[in-house]
């Protein structure tokens, strides 16, 4: 976005705010100062020219930092009577009746499928017991209006443990607000994740409404409906709502009620806008968390999170010490070139780390981050990084405490302030690249798919779900015909490749209580994990998968005890199974030369009770007993 527009954003929100200000309004007044002073700064990014840019910036701050005391003391306004709320839907129910009579009645055009792939589509609709089948033209003739609030017929989300400890009712928008409105901006910095443990997903949004803002592309608006004939979501006095979701292949209708979770004092337990009265935020993620199965969420990656939502073509990076193809140069310098032409959306993660280290860094383990900007400076190279949670901010070099590094030519490029981003935790903070590849794990990657050349490969062929952890991605295919679409920035060939392992080998084990010692964080606990040691009696590939109830996040470690002769380039000491995943991990090794090894599984906490189950899978038969 150029500065001129980013300079005319600012001083629309600017007016916004002040008429919020004067009007008492607070809580929206203190929404658009904030917009208004993160528009000037991406406006000063941009090369803006306006004078006392800076000033105008900490003024807007200064006056959210005032108002905050005012928003928490403020009486809400009285909820709008039944009476009222009655006479907006049937005012809905009006307009929703001329709108389809402008449509006409004619023909969809229905896209054509084979019998097989009908038969796939049939299949993979069903998630998690409801059908959510492929999004097709006419289904912009929903109904949407009706004389009674509507009530989803699949009922209630399930909540998760924190939410029902929390929990006082189910509300609609305007039990809690007297101006719900479905968008008044497509803001990353107004999403806030609470107690649902979907921090992949909510950053996934972020930048999602980031790019919708800096490129003008409709990645969040163009899902949400109903919309008005500009082709905007809107506001439904009548509760329903349909959201359009990448699943299993294909875009998907999810149909929702408005009927959002709060605990005892009025404030909701789902992610939200700052703004209270917008309602993207709530129902993009209650939509996604119904096809998950409910706000009992274990967590996801964004990758996955990034393809609902948009459809882009997912990669992941690793950036921990076991990759060695990671290299931090070129990896940098295609993301920032990539950022800047609008072909990807990214995230970040942290990996495993103790809670010392967490709290000394400023770091939440195993937690998903917004990449919000990528810059380059004399040398220096930067990411700017949103928390899902919007607080809790970087602590180590160039965050806002930082007096050292802080250059003030550093500090205008950036057009970033530090005594002023010491005022208000909102969870964005700068973070040179070599930091981030210290303390994170893996970059996660969504490419725009006109980007790609796609190649279609329709064969017989057979894919396998890899336990019951991803049935919510890969829906029940097993041993079912299927399309593959096959997506590369080069040109590629695409053959079908036989399984290299021949033999396989199951372990059944439950372990509970002293015998479930947790992930390494736990260093006097570690140490009950049960051990099973198996032999290889010939070089070759080694597969390693372990299963376990889905609620439980899994690892492993393989350790080698002996070898046959000299392993070379090819032997290791230790090799994990790399993030801690929910029900389901693997570890495979390309060349295991013939030995002893010992496997170490875990669950990323202590005292997790099983079933669990370890397969083993190679080219030699395989010897496993337990240790302990």
């Amino acid at each position: 976005m150029d500065a001129t527009t980013l300079e005319l954003d600012a001083v629309k929100f600017a007016q916004l705010a002040v008429q919020r200000d004067q009007s008492g309004r607070y809580q929206e007044a203190v929404f658009y100062y904030k917009e208004a002073a993160q528009a000037l700064i991406y406006a000063g990014m941009a090369g803006s020219n306006l004078e006392n840019i800076q000033e105008k910036i900490n003024e807007y701050l200064e006056r959210v930092q005032a108002l905050h005391s005012a928003v928490q003391s403020q009486k809400t306004d009285p909820l709008k009577s039944k009476q009222q709320l009655d006479l907006e839907r049937a005012h809905f129910l009006v307009t929703q009746a001329f709108d389809e009579d402008d449509k006409g009645n004619a023909e969809e055009a229905i896209e054509l499928y084979t019998a097989e792939e009908i038969e796939v589509l049939r299949k993979t609709s069903k998630i998690n017991g409801i059908e959510y089948v492929p999004f097709m033209s006419v289904d912009l003739r929903e109904r949407f209006a009706f004389p009674m609030p509507f009530s989803d017929k699949c009922g209630k989300l399930p909540l998760s443990p924190k939410q029902k400890a929390m929990f006082a009712k189910w509300v609609r928008p305007d039990d809690i607000t007297n101006n719900p409105t479905m968008i008044y901006t497509v803001s990353s910095f107004s999403i806030k994740q609470t107690i649902v443990s979907d921090c992949s997903f909510v950053a996934s949004l972020a930048i999602s409404a980031a790019y919708e803002r800096r490129y003008n592309k409709k990645l969040i608006t163009s899902i949400i409906y109903p919309q008005n004939k500009k082709g905007e979501p809107e506001y439904n006095p009548c509760g329903k709502y349909m959201v359009k979701l990448h699943i299993n292949g294909v875009p998907r209708k999810v149909i929702i009620d408005d009927q959002l979770p709060v605990d005892h004092s009025g404030e909701l337990l789902c992610s939200y806008s700052n703004n209270k009265n917008e309602l993207w935020v709530s129902l993009i993620e209650k939509a996604y968390m119904k096809v998950m199965g409910g706000y009992d969420f274990p967590g996801s990656n964004s990758n996955i999170d990034l393809h609902a939502l948009t459809g882009w073509i997912p990669e992941r990076i690793a950036m921990h010490s076991d990759n060695q193809a990671f290299n931090k140069d070129s990896t940098f310098r295609m993301l920032y070139q990539r950022f800047h032409k609008g072909d990807v959306l990214i995230t970040t993660a942290t990996g495993v780390m103790s809670e010392e280290e967490g709290e000394k860094w400023g770091l939440v383990p195993t937690h998903a981050y917004a990449v919000l900007d990528i810059r380059e400076y004399k040398g220096l190279r930067f990411l700017q990084l949103k928390n899902p949670w919007s607080h809790l901010r970087w602590k180590g070099r160039y965050s806002e405490n930082d007096t050292r590094n802080w250059t003030p030519d550093l500090q205008k490029y950036l057009n970033f302030d530090p005594r002023t981003a010491q005022k208000i935790d909102n969870g964005i903070f700068w973070i040179s690249w070599e930091d981030l590849c210290q303390y994170y794990d893996v970059i996660y990657l969504s490419w725009n798919p006109s980007l790609f050349k796609e190649s279609t490969c329709i064969h017989r062929m057979t894919l396998h779900t890899i336990g019951n952890s991803l049935q919510w991605l890969f829906t029940r295919l097993m041993a079912k015909k299927f399309t593959i679409q096959v997506y590369s920035l080069c040109k590629f060939t695409f053959s079908k490749i036989p399984t290299p392992y021949t033999i396989s080998k199951r372990v059944n084990g439950q372990w509970k209580g002293h015998s479930a010692g947790g992930c390494g964080n736990f260093r006097d606990t570690y140490k009950n994990n049960p051990i099973y040691q198996f032999q290889l009696d010939k070089n070759g590939p080694l597969l390693i998968e372990l299963r376990g109830p889905r609620q439980y996040s899994v690892g492993f470690e393989l350790v080698t005890v002996s070898t046959v002769g000299d392993p070379g380039s090819y032997g290791f000491h230790k090799r994990g199974s790399g993030d801690y995943r929910c029900g389901f991990c693997y570890l495979e090794v390309e060349n295991t030369f013939a030995g002893v090894y010992n496997i170490i599984p875990t669950t990323f906490l202590p005292q997790q009770e099983g079933p669990f189950f370890l397969d083993f899978n190679s080219t030699t038969p395989l010897k496993v007993s337990q240790l302990q």
